[in-house]
């Protein structure tokens, strides 16, 4: 199977989610490879469709880890798959990728200047890597992911747009199973790929109002390799490396590694 059909497989149909993968199938450096039906990543399950939420418990969906602020939740709870856990971890106080604010509205009201989203982004992983709320629920989402023993069931985690909070939740959790770090950038960069009609309709608009801020808007809505770049040098800079970040600022023990690979990959 070339790259791009793997890519389309691991993007999944539903009627109202946008950005929901399957992280199955990856291989790790040592040759092994990730089970299907075990992780799932994804943007917001507040618009999701009974169709959806059906096809999702039929999927396996046992645990919804949502890393989303208590703002952007009171605004915009998720619906959940009937029988699964929801677990509420918010890597910031509030929304600082803007994701949520370009929901409610196509030229959000942002407390920077709206014109620099690229530079904003930067910021925003940054604080994913240094601020302590971030590493605690970082921290948490490993208890979730090592709960997560049983074959066939799922553990889906998201935040509104499914790409940044979710982007580095990916990283740590991909990481810590021994995937390389190419293939990781290439499932990070896959967001542009899901999320492509769905960024296209926002960007429309945004013409329509201000043209000036196209570029911007499209930097908040869209992932980029710089932004994971800042955060691996935010990272080298706390622990040196991103072996080291794993296990002393998320507190991931040698032992919880060698349990997630067992739950995780397959013989």
């Amino acid at each position: 199977m070339d790259r791009a059909t793997e890519s389309a497989r691991r993007i999944l149909d539903l009627e109202a989610g946008i950005n929901f993968r399957e992280l199955g199938g990856y291989q790790t450096v040592n040759g092994q490879s990730v089970k299907y039906h075990k992780a799932l990543r994804s943007a917001g399950l507040g618009d999701l469709t009974n169709n959806d939420i059906k096809y999702l418990k039929d999927y396996g969906v046992k645990t919804d880890v949502d890393f989303r602020s208590k703002d952007e939740i009171d605004k915009k709870p998720d619906r959940v798959p009937t029988g699964a856990k929801y677990v509420s971890l918010p890597v910031f106080v509030e929304d600082q990728t803007e994701a949520s604010k370009i929901e409610d509205r196509v030229i959000p009201e942002i407390d920077f200047d709206p014109h620099d989203g690229y530079n904003h982004m930067l910021d925003v992983y940054r604080n994913m890597i240094t601020e302590d709320q971030a590493r605690v629920a970082y921290r948490r989402f490993f208890d979730e992911l090592l709960g997560n023993s049983n074959d066939n069931e799922v553990v889906l985690f998201h935040c509104t747009a499914g790409k940044d909070r979710t982007g580095m939740g990916a990283v740590f959790f991909l990481y810590s199973l021994g995937v390389p770090l190419p293939t990781i950038k290439q499932d990070y960069l896959l967001t542009n790929q899901a999320s492509k009609i769905y960024v296209a309709n926002v960007l429309k608009q945004v013409e329509a109002k201000d043209p000036s801020l196209v570029e911007s808007i499209k930097a908040l809505l869209t992932v980029n390799e710089s932004y994971l770049d800042v955060a691996q040098k935010a990272i080298e800079e706390t622990s040196g490396s991103l072996d080291n970040y794993i296990r002393s600022e998320l507190k991931v023990s040698d032992n919880e590694i060698n349990d997630l690979k067992k739950i995780y990959l397959l013989k």
